[in-house]
């Protein structure tokens, strides 16, 4: 039973149990305004300048008295009239000011008035820790919404408006030109604690941002070769976490690199160290005639060119995510809104000539924009205007050949026939629906053959992406698929 203060040897009991409301899981105000409430036989109210109630019981006070308390004119008061005894305390924190008033029917002997001026001082600790955690809090935010928008600029190429946001907390960050980019990913209720690691990790010596669009992926843009290794280990200690890395790239192309981490991240899932960096797979582009491919490419993208330079590289970013990631995830690793990503989108489609509702046109656009940001790096590139051969040319080499024959292989062992069911689902846009009405079969058991190709061709095919646009290219090469018309090609 908890002693009174008016007990022998009581306030060693009461000091205990204040205490006791200063551990990390007791530390609320109310509590402790509940708990004084008890230990005095009283009634409580904590205020603040507003005189809005935080906790207890609202009391009637006097205007003038809390007018004084509040300006620090008084730090305390003591009034007793109709029966009731009251002390007023003024409370100082960060922010502002509180009244802490306590009433009673008995008269306040000494142990009450120091039960009241100690708890009182606790009070004071607790908001003022409350408000550190709070502002503390605050900032961590801030500083992971700066990190966000320095991302979203690296995405649109404005690579001048990101050193420039860096420079101030991160000095020297983004002053390389070249960076990997990184996606570690985890279950999302584990992210806060992959992020809190991957930033002492690389100790502000990487761009670590929460992925907007994936609840459960970090990105990590970073010029040091040491983080590859540093984030390696790091997934090595957390089961059922993933790396994907791109190779370096450009600061200008980390839209690019990000894609190339997704596409990595996918083949990730399926190897047993749970690692995958995108140069370590063979990509049908590097299999064609450089010059040609240069050439096909920039036929295909001069529509383009009669744009301003910030325009087309507006246009160019968000298709590029764009034919990766969903409108609503490319909206948000871009800052933007779905509808301007649809509506950038449709420009493309319009001045290229093409519909990417058409899986393997959105492959053969795909393959363009990879071409020219890769293939045409440091290099003056090809005239459109000279003779190369069209896509089919492109496709028909030796390498591309038995580089498709290889990989759409590894689907002739399964006798459920997956290689037909991809083949027909690609054919249908995608859509399960429409290729299961072609098949004579179930729509979930067209998304479970697609499904089931993802780990034996290592590529991620439901989510679209890379992966997809790759075995698209494969089924050209082999003669699968119809190629598609590009007004532009």
């Amino acid at each position: 039973m908890r002693g009174t203060p008016g007990d022998a040897g009581a306030p060693a009991a009461w000091a205990r149990e204040l205490l006791d409301l200063l551990r990390p899981a007791g530390r609320d105000a109310r509590r402790v305004v509940d708990w004084l409430a008890g230990t005095a036989e009283a009634e409580v109210s904590l205020q603040d300048a507003a005189g809005t109630l935080l906790a207890g019981t609202r009391l009637p006070l006097d205007a003038s008295l809390v007018a004084a308390l509040r300006s620090g004119r008084i730090a305390s008061a003591a009034w007793e009239g109709e029966g009731r005894h009251l002390r007023l305390v003024r409370i100082g924190h960060p922010s502002g000011v509180c009244v802490l008033a306590v009433s009673r029917r008995a008269p306040f002997d000494r142990h009450t008035a120091d039960v009241v001026t100690h708890t009182a001082q606790v009070i004071e600790l607790l908001l003022a820790a409350h408000e550190t955690t709070a502002a503390g809090h605050r900032l961590q935010r801030a500083t992971a919404d700066l990190r966000l928008a320095i991302l979203q600029l690296l995405m649109v190429e404005d690579t001048v408006a990101a050193r420039r946001v860096a420079s101030g907390l991160w000095p020297g960050l983004l002053d390389a030109d070249t960076a990997c980019v990184f996606v570690v990913e985890s279950a999302p209720a584990r992210r806060e604690r992959l992020v809190a690691e991957c930033l002492d990790t690389t100790r502000d010596e990487a761009l670590v941002v929460r992925c907007p669009a994936m609840d459960g992926h970090v990105i990590v843009v970073s010029p040091r070769a040491a983080t590859a290794s540093e984030l390696r280990s790091l997934v090595g200690r957390h089961p059922g976490t993933f790396l994907g890395g791109s190779v370096w790239e450009s600061l200008a192309r980390t839209a690019t690199a990000y894609g190339q981490a997704v596409s990595a991240l996918a083949v990730a899932r399926f190897r047993a160290d749970k690692t995958a960096v995108y140069a370590e797979r063979t990509h049908p582009e590097l299999l064609m005639d450089p010059a040609a491919l240069r050439g096909w490419a920039g036929r295909v993208l001069r529509p383009l060119d009669t744009l301003s330079h910030h325009t087309r590289a507006e246009l160019l970013a968000t298709t590029r995510l764009g034919l990766e990631f969903t409108a609503v995830n490319t909206a948000k690793i871009l800052g933007v809104s779905r509808n301007t990503v649809r509506a950038r989108m449709e420009r493309v489609e319009t001045m290229l000539g093409t519909d990417f509702d058409d899986v393997t046109a959105r492959a053969l656009v795909h393959l363009a924009l990879h071409t020219q940001i890769n293939l045409l790096d440091g290099q003056a590139g090809s005239d459109p205007d000279a003779a190369s051969p069209g896509l089919a040319g492109l496709l028909d080499g030796p390498a591309v050949g038995a580089w498709a024959r290889e990989l759409l292989g590894r689907l002739d062992h399964d006798t459920r026939n997956v290689r037909r069911t991809l083949r027909t689902w690609i054919a249908a846009g995608g859509n399960a629906e429409r290729a299961a009405l072609t098949l004579g079969v179930h729509a979930q058991t067209v998304r479970e053959h697609v499904r089931s190709a993802e780990p034996v061709l290592e590529r991620q095919l439901l989510a679209a992406g890379t992966g997809l646009y790759e075995v698209v290219l494969a089924h050209l090469a082999v003669g699968e698929l119809e190629h598609p018309v590009l007004t532009t090609e």
